[in-house]
């Protein structure tokens, strides 16, 4: 029978069991030694209320819809009850934030409510984020806007339809409480509806969570907390030993490397790629300032804050994904000793992202396999092309799914994607190019028609563009939470076409090239 009550659930606390927890149970910002973890409990919110749920994460953890549709729920998802079973805890963590050591970061408006066991699904941690402050926040609220909250929930089911590892939403809370926030870091600060974001996944563990105990030189929770990871989180490196802990390292770095490919496959920006924000499990993990390409522009980054030194721009994120790789690699060495197994595990990183990139190419533009030289050339000409003019990343690779050496002009397959119309010496490039292009595929043994199909199935028709995002914040800040219900059905199945949502796959319109939350946006909750 399924369960009637959140009571009835099989809620764990494994991780606050077998490692180190910090024995201050009080809400005081403070550094946390010694502990991964500190105990917490959410603060009450006025009025709570369940806006939206991912049916297919409820399902996964097993919670029916009467359930998720209950009082009871909105309590628990708000942060006003906490059931028998339930640990809470926010976890320790440190990182580096733009390229600097930061010291002691921490879930400040983060808390894991327990981790709830589910026999056809296996075991969820699940996580409240705005929920009020914890030992980590130092001195802010604790508290997540609604318009952040929104864009995180959409973006994390999003990026699971599109294939790409991630943590999960389970539901969307409006708290009746204002939070105040300066949107842009201006001065301007001003009331906004609060919200809460039910996250879950197998685990929020983080680079930055084996750098804190590394940076302390706090060697036994380093040494704990990796066993921990390798026996639950890893079961196949078991026992844990030296060499376990470096074929850890080398799986890290080689599942970070295939996030980097998913990421450039989809044009997703994350915006923030610090150590604290980068999954121990190679998930997409933290949405804040992300945002999504529209004109293909390798410089771009969502986030203003770096807006300067654009760290975290598109083109980077391989890059940067390596980088973070080496300081989880410092954190780690400790355990091992042994530089040149250390670094052999770091090597992997480029050797995995070398081949995820290439394969990312192979699949965007519809050939059975790279080929080398040649199709990198092929491949470094397109992008050239693409940043000569504005051009729609999304809309581009699904028109050239259709060109073909049937089609009397290829351009045109592709010509709904320029935000201006090309000249008659861009088009005249792009045609040369295509030329090539068909002589490509023709040399593998697909047909057009197959080629179309795979193609379509590796280059989205629907991504959560920036600017449909913002539509569904500002209706939803004035009760109406329709959009944000139609984004969600859009997102579950991204690579077909969806009659009537033509709309959702448009381009950007002009008035959102500069608005706020349409184009960059601030680390501001």
């Amino acid at each position: 029978m399924p369960p009637q009550h959140f009571g009835e659930l099989h809620w764990d606390d494994r991780f606050l069991a077998e490692l180190p927890v910090d024995p201050d149970s009080s809400n005081r910002s403070r550094q946390v030694r010694g502990a991964v973890a500190s105990l917490v409990q959410p603060t009450a919110v006025a009025d709570p209320v369940i806006r939206t749920v991912s049916s297919e994460m409820a399902e996964a953890l097993g919670l029916p819809e009467v359930l998720m549709a209950s009082r009871e729920a909105a309590a628990v998802f708000g942060g006003n009850r906490v059931v028998a079973g339930m640990r809470p805890y926010a976890a320790c963590y440190g990182g580096h934030q733009f390229g600097n050591w930061a010291g002691q970061l921490g879930d400040g408006r983060a808390m894991t409510l327990g981790e709830l066991v589910h026999g056809g699904s296996g075991r969820f941690e699940v996580q409240l984020k705005g929920a009020g402050p914890t030992p980590y926040s130092r001195h802010a609220d604790g508290r997540a806007v609604l318009r952040s909250s929104i864009r995180e929930f959409l973006c994390s089911e999003a990026m699971h339809h599109l294939g790409i590892p991630t943590t999960r939403a389970l539901c969307l809370v409006t708290t009746g409480d204002a939070v105040v926030r300066d949107m842009f870091y201006n001065g301007n600060a001003a009331p906004e509806p609060g919200a809460i974001v039910t996250r879950v996944a197998e685990s929020f563990l983080r680079f930055g969570s084996f750098q804190i105990h590394a940076a302390r030189n706090d060697i036994d929770t380093l040494r704990a907390l990796t066993e921990y990871a390798i026996v639950h989180h890893f079961p196949h490196l078991a026992p844990y030993g030296k060499e376990a802990v470096v074929a850890l390292l080398r799986e890290v770095a080689e599942r970070t490397a295939q996030l980097m490919a998913d990421w450039m496959r989809v044009g997703f920006v994350h915006g923030v790629m610090n150590t604290d924000n980068m999954s121990l499990l190679g998930l997409t993990i933290d949405y804040g300032p992300y945002g999504w390409i529209d004109a293909f522009d390798p410089e771009w980054t969502p986030n203003t804050t770096d807006a300067g030194m654009r760290r975290y721009r598109f083109e980077l994120q391989p890059q940067i994904g390596g980088w973070n790789v080496v300081r989880l690699a410092e954190a780690l060495f400790p355990l091992v000793g042994d530089v040149d197994a250390v670094q052999a595990a770091v090597a992997s990183y480029e050797t995995a992202w070398v081949a995820a990139s290439n394969e990312m190419v192979a699949l965007k533009l519809g050939l059975m396999q790279h080929a080398g030289p040649e199709d990198e050339r092929l491949w470094s000409d397109l992008t050239g092309l693409l940043q000569r003019e504005e051009t729609d990343m999304t809309l581009f690779f699904r028109g050239l799914s259709s060109v073909s050496a049937a089609v009397d002009d290829p351009f045109e397959c592709v010509a709904d994607a320029f935000y201006t119309p090309p000249s008659d010496a861009l088009r005249s490039a792009w045609r040369v190019w295509m030329v090539r292009y068909l002589a490509r595929v023709g040399r593998d043994s697909r047909g057009d028609a197959a080629r179309k199909t795979a193609m379509d199935a590796a280059n989205p028709w629907f991504i959560l563009r920036n600017y449909l995002a913002q539509e569904a914040i500002e209706m939803a800040e004035e009760g109406d939470f329709t959009r944000v219900h139609e984004l969600l059905d859009a997102s579950r199945t991204p690579y077909t076409e969806q009659d009537g949502r033509g709309h959702f796959a448009a381009k950007r319109p002009e008035w959102a090239r500069s608005k706020a939350g349409c184009s960059m946006l601030s680390c501001s909750s």
